[in-house]
């Protein structure tokens, strides 16, 4: 068997620069997230019957429900961007292999 000077098994999948831009979205994604939850829980709880979570800002049942609303959409929006992120960290280290040349599985 001939060992080559040159090979380097590195050099096969090159490490990629850091990915802090996509941690740092999906920190953010998280913290988005968690004000969500904050704000359907405020909602929720002015509905029940205890408004002082937010003041006058949500005495009235319709802008509790507002403010659940608001959080679901929040936290919606959170998780969405959080696995969109996460997808895209995982897929930067794979390599680039053309979908016809995997295994097929019948």
């Amino acid at each position: 068997m001939k060992v080559s000077d040159g090979f380097d098994a590195r050099r096969l999948r090159p490490r990629g620069s850091g990915s802090w831009r996509m941690r740092i979205v999906a920190t953010f994604a998280a913290l988005l997230a968690a004000f969500g939850i904050l704000l359907i829980v405020a909602g929720v709880s002015s509905l029940i019957g205890h408004p002082q979570a937010l003041g006058e800002l949500n005495a009235s049942p319709a802008g509790a429900a507002v403010i659940a609303v608001g959080g679901l959409f929040t936290l919606y929006v959170g998780v969405w961007i959080w696995r969109r992120s996460r997808r895209r960290q995982r897929r930067q280290g794979d390599l680039s292999l053309s979908p016809h040349l995997m295994k097929k599985h019948d």
